[in-house]
């Protein structure tokens, strides 16, 4: 793409996630996306609250046609120039409280990380209702507002309401009664994985320092929760549950982190390297007052000494 019909930047604001943006948030972003591609294969989707546009152009490898729609007229602006080259993806402007779509006209919704930041969450699901078919399936993140804000003393000022895991379950429970949850936790990589017992696809087991030996095939404490549900469970099945793990090939994240760690490393060597300096100088400085102290007794002692015969001759007084 040329310089002259370069998409508009859209800067990284907190908001929305943008390519390249550093931290866990690359990992988490990525991997819903990646997760989603299982479901879009052939399939008519809609992806509400695109943003940048990444994801709706990772499903358009995918799925039979991708409509991707914000409310941000900038970030449909910016993902109509980034991915104009792909021919079964589109991208509209409109709220997902009134998605620009007919009735039935999807087979799959993608909605991640969008329910937190609307008041009309109510109206929002029943959008997502009417805009897939019967048969369609929903796939929607949320943040786990135990983990994600209450345990961590954290608050996000683009968050207007977070849901607990109770309150997702009855707000999707409302609409389509049929779910299969995932849990969702980034580290160096990211993992997502059912809810339900195994067995499903892949293996996994997840331990604490302290009690190593007392493994769970549940992935604790998840910091997002992942939601595929439909009005029909025969929908949920041609996708069954399975482990997924995004490895990141480059150790980008690992190798950001390491560099944050060795900065960190390097500026408390400086610190104790200065204090040890700084200790060391008082130390000198205390050794000199000490001796100034023993010269300026030196002296009182042989002034006076010096003086003691005048004293006596009466010559001073």
């Amino acid at each position: 793409m040329s310089a002259d019909t370069a998409a508009p930047e859209l800067p990284f604001t907190g908001e929305r996630f943008i390519p390249g943006t550093r931290g866990e948030i690359w990992i988490e972003h990525w991997h819903r996306y990646h997760f989603a591609a299982r479901w879009a294969a052939g399939r008519r989707v809609l992806d509400i609250a695109c943003g940048e546009g990444y994801g709706s152009a990772l499903l358009a490898r995918r799925a039979a046609h991708v409509t991707g729609v914000d409310i941000s007229p900038d970030a449909v602006k910016h993902a109509r120039h980034a991915y104009a080259g792909v021919g079964n993806l589109e991208f509209r402007e409109g709220s997902c409280t009134r998605i620009p779509l007919p009735d039935a006209s999807v087979e799959l919704a993608v909605s991640f990380e969008t329910v937190e930041h609307i008041a009309g969450q109510e109206a929002f699901l029943e959008e997502l209702a009417r805009v897939l078919l019967p048969e369609g399936v929903l796939l929607l993140s949320c943040p786990n507002k135990l983990e994600y804000s209450d345990k961590r003393g954290f608050a996000n000022e683009f968050h207007v309401r977070e849901l607990y895991r109770e309150e997702l379950a009855a707000l999707v429970g409302s609409r389509f009664p049929h779910a299969d949850w995932y849990a969702q936790r980034p580290t160096f990589y990211s993992l997502i994985a059912p809810e339900r017992p195994a067995p499903w696809a892949g293996h996994l087991v997840e331990v604490d320092e302290a009690h190593p030996e007392e493994a769970s095939e549940r992935l604790s404490s998840p910091l997002y929760f992942l939601v595929a549900a439909s009005r029909q469970r025969a929908a949920l099945a041609p996708v069954a549950p399975a482990l997924s793990v995004l490895a990141d090939r480059d150790d980008w994240v690992y190798r950001d982190y390491e560099k944050v760690m060795k900065d960190l490393n390097h500026h408390a060597a400086l610190n104790r390297t200065l204090e040890a300096r700084i200790a060391e100088r008082e130390s000198e400085l205390a050794r000199e007052r000490g001796e100034r102290d023993s010269e300026r007794a030196a002296y009182r002692s042989w002034r006076w000494w010096l003086r003691l015969p005048l004293l006596r001759m009466g010559l001073l007084r």
